[in-house]
């Protein structure tokens, strides 16, 4: 049998010992992930800011095109000679730090608009600025140095997706192009700056983003631009003093970044040693991947510094421990004989033997009272003993007989109460049932023979209408859908909307069809982003319900001029795969204040006009599919909500 001092040890040892170690060990687990997560949002940070820098450099390029297209020295010289059109060509070229510069007149413009967006929308009157992939015989024919400029040597990389190409002759390229409309000299300036070995472009998002990088410090970081999976201008190093141009990015990266289109952010091999790191996907005027925009610091200071912060709190609990133990046992020596003695007795008296006792324990203070106190009470427990064995057969009988009692009447009151249920559930179905087919499905009928009447009467004239005729007769059958589920109530399990999955896109489609009516009463765009999803289960007649009311309220919120945004994705919620749509507006969004309020049933902003319970119907349509919708408000300004369904 374990004695008491050993179990006192135990108890005491325990804490110091087992548990602290865990917590010690739990500790420093959750803090070298929150130092991870620390790391991929500074990280996320410096890749916002290389990006902020392209877009600047895009917008920049674009805007001194078309102060050059407004200048009145541009304007002068379009009548002049060509040589003097062409030595002013290059004079603005090089003032404005451009690889290449021409004007296209206007009987040329059909030889390029085909080929490239951005001349393409220039044509229509609007200047345009995108990044844009150059042939080799294209950069030729602007400039032969430009060409030879272009031409990257591939070299080995390990991790890299393999290939047979042995060099990259594209160029990537700031694409720029402004309309001029000059009378009798009407037509594009278009220019640009080629990309591939631009150190300048690379070394300045690099001092951007890491100012120490140079000098030392925490972060030493690098920059890259990517074109497909190949670094065209970096500051990465191969060896001391030979950039990193030529190498490529492992295939993981690849597949995440160019392939899914998604951002990365975390740890990635960078030519050969490990990074913290960032790539964003570049794409051109086309909309198609065509390069990755990278930063990223050195992972192996902060590795260190983890490493050195566990050992150090390993050796502060070891001291703790080596200090705690001795001090422990010393202090505890003095209670152990006494306790021990008690436990003893306890345990005589636990097996029958009341009559035992402790007596003197020769220890003062509480263990002496304590010992005192519990003979005391040894006697009494005897005492006791006696009377409660008397009273215990009489307790047990009529314990017994409370107990039958009381399970009868719990039956007979569990009985009455599904049968109240089910009859007050029976009665609402009748009425309800009978107020649908009375008040609705009567309707609906002569909707139906009216529309047949007026496609008869027609004839071939109610072809320009058919489409309209077709929406009325969908509708009419959403209604008798609706009649059905109330139906459900009653028997829900012969009424089930999900055996099979849907597909969004075509009900979102459907949903812009139906509120056409009201998007078309103001200035409002409407911006369709459907990328490939899963099929999802949920019942299309519900999500359509919650989709045009998400529509509809965007709208409103907007009033008669905005923008509507609806993003198609997929997306992976706690391991559940599924998709999801993002109806954003640019309207002013919703007050912080009301934002946990907006799903409560009969809440509005819009007081006068509405119930409030279209949100919250929506969120229990949505949530009654598995789903889920949240909503949040937008920088600078507007809202978004997102429905999540999983995947069927």
């Amino acid at each position: 049998m374990t004695s008491v001092r050993l179990r006192l040890l135990i108890l005491a040892l325990t804490p110091l010992i087992v548990l602290m170690p865990l917590l010690l060990l739990l500790g420093m687990t959750r803090w070298t992930a929150d130092y991870d997560k620390v790391l991929n949002a500074n990280v996320g940070s410096d890749l916002k800011i290389a990006s902020q820098y392209l877009a600047r450099l895009l917008a920049k390029t674009g805007d001194e095109l078309d102060a050059v297209v407004a200048s009145v020295e541009f304007n002068s010289l379009m009548n002049s000679s060509a040589a003097d059109r062409e030595s002013y060509f290059d004079q603005t070229r090089v003032r404005l730090g451009l690889d290449f510069l021409y004007y296209l007149p206007d009987d040329r413009i059909a030889e390029q608009e085909e080929a490239w967006p951005v001349i393409a929308q220039a044509a229509a009157g609007q200047s345009a600025t995108q990044i844009d992939v150059f042939a080799q015989d294209t950069l030729t024919r602007l400039s032969p140095d430009l060409a030879k400029r272009a031409v990257v040597p591939l070299i080995e990389t390990p991790a890299a997706v393999p290939t047979t190409r042995a060099v990259e002759n594209r160029g990537m390229v700031v694409h720029a192009a402004s309309p001029v409309t000059i009378p009798g000299h009407r037509g594009i300036l278009v220019g640009g700056t080629l990309l591939n070995r631009n150190l300048d472009f690379i070394d300045t998002i690099n001092d951007l983003v890491y100012l120490n990088a140079t000098t030392g410090g925490d972060r030493q970081g690098t920059a890259t631009l990517f074109l497909d999976d190949v670094r065209i201008s970096t500051n990465v190093r191969l060896f001391e003093d030979v950039r990193a141009l030529g190498t490529r990015v492992s295939a993981e990266v690849r597949a995440g970044v160019l392939t899914e289109g998604r951002t990365w952010l975390g740890r990635a091999f960078v030519v050969n040693d490990w990074y913290i790191s960032g790539y964003l996907p570049i794409t051109d005027s086309f909309g198609d991947r065509v390069g990755m925009l990278y930063v990223g610091f050195l992972e192996a200071p902060f590795e260190q510094a983890k490493r050195e912060a566990f050992l150090w709190m390993m050796a502060a609990f070891v001291a703790v421990l080596a200090l705690s133990v001795p001090v422990f046992l010393w202090m505890a020596r003095g209670i152990f004989s006494p306790l021990e003695r008690m436990t003893q007795i306890m345990s005589r008296v636990g097996k029958g033997e009341l009559s035992a006792r402790i007596g003197p324990v020769g220890a003062k203070g509480e263990i002496g009272e304590v010992a005192h106190h519990l003979d005391s009470l040894l006697e009494q427990v005897q005492d006791r003993d006696r009377r409660l064995r008397s009273w215990n057969e009489e307790l047990n009988q009529r314990v017994d007989q409370r107990t039958a009692e009381l399970r009868e009447a719990n039956e007979k009151l569990e009985q009455t109460f599904r049968q109240l249920v089910m009859s007050e559930k029976l009665a609402s179905i009748g009425e309800i049932t009978a107020g649908v087919a009375h008040e609705i499905n009567n309707p609906v009928a002569v909707i139906l023979g009216n529309v047949d009447v007026i496609r008869q009467t027609l004839g071939d004239a109610a072809e320009p209408v058919q489409a309209e005729l077709a929406l009325i007769d969908k509708q009419v059958s959403r209604i008798e859908v609706i009649v059905g589920k109330l139906l459900k109530f009653a028997a829900p399990s012969d009424f089930s909307d999900y055996h099979e999955g849907i597909d969004l896109r075509p009900i979102v489609q459907d949903c812009l069809v139906l509120v056409d009516h009201q998007i078309s009463r103001g200035d409002i765009d409407v911006i369709c982003e459907f990328e490939d999803i899963p099929l999802v289960r949920a019942d299309s007649g519900e999500v359509q319900q919650v989709i045009v009311n998400l529509v509809v309220n965007a709208t409103q919120a907007m009033g008669q001029q905005g923008q509507i945004t609806l993003h198609l994705y997929p997306e992976t919620r706690d391991g559940v795969s599924g998709a999801a749509l993002a109806v954003r507006d640019t309207g002013s969004g919703v007050p912080e204040d009301l934002l946990a309020s907006v799903f409560d049933p009969f809440f509005t902003t819009k007081r006068g006009e509405g119930t409030g319970l279209g949100l919250s119907i929506s969120q229990t349509l949505v949530q009654r599919a598995g789903g889920i919708i949240t909503v949040r408000n937008l920088e600078p300004k507007g809202a978004e909500f997102v429905v999540w369904l999983t995947a069927a």
